[in-house]
């Protein structure tokens, strides 16, 4: 059932959580261990990726002997402790999805993560429950270059996409949610620096922190 409630729609990585360094580092750790360089190209092509594109992607760019599943199944053990023991929130994030809560937005996340590292780190920071759905793009089979991750998390809301609100660091999110008609909210991170003047163009508004957002 559609609803008229308004819904806010967040990322995780690098939008929510302070975890973008984890990801540096299993990829440099992982093409080091095999004795390959970490190239920019590289990163920039594992942007938005869903979990088995990018190791996909990775296994065919290098010629590697692992399959797909052994890819993913490294990455995921490399980062299951930080993500559960040391990944925190952003300044101001957690405050602020709770004062969105009590005011009674429906609160839904639309994320490239996956749920092994994702649930513990949630638990971690003490907001385990608070969202009202979480949604993944390899539900979807589109990175988020596609805006069908966003419709996919509005619909599992019961909100149209125009009551959206879609927070993300990453220029190529907030790009198909804007053009999936939902307004839009830019959050820096300084691994996407590169991008900011891109990203302030797209979005309908930038924040640096949460505390910008309290109390509005």
């Amino acid at each position: 059932m559609i609803s008229d409630r308004k819904a806010a729609i967040f990322d995780f990585d690098g939008t929510l959580a302070e975890s973008m360094y984890v990801w540096s580092k299993v990829d440099k750790d992982f093409l080091t261990e095999r004795n390959i360089p970490v190239t920019e190209e590289y990163t920039d092509k594992m942007r938005g990726m869903f979990f088995e594109t990018a190791a996909a992607y990775t296994k065919n760019t290098y010629g590697l002997n692992e399959s797909v599943e052994e890819i993913m199944q490294v990455w995921l053990d490399m980062a299951h402790d930080e993500y559960a023991n040391n990944v925190r929130f952003k300044p101001g994030a957690a405050e602020y999805l709770r004062q969105l809560k009590n005011r009674g937005y429906l609160l839904g996340m639309a994320t490239s993560n996956n749920p092994y590292l994702l649930m513990p780190c949630l638990a971690n920071n003490g907001l385990e429950g608070i969202f009202d759905c979480i949604c993944y793009t390899s539900e979807v089979g589109f990175n988020k270059s596609n805006p069908a991750i966003y419709l996919y998390t509005a619909e599992k809301l019961g909100v149209r996409p125009e009551n959206c609100t879609v927070y993300e660091d990453i220029i190529e999110g907030i790009e198909s949610a804007a053009g999936a008609g939902m307004s839009t909210v830019a959050v820096y991170d300084s691994m996407n620096h590169k991008y900011l003047d891109r990203i302030k163009s797209a979005a309908d508004k930038f924040i640096k922190s949460y505390y910008e957002l309290l109390d509005e």
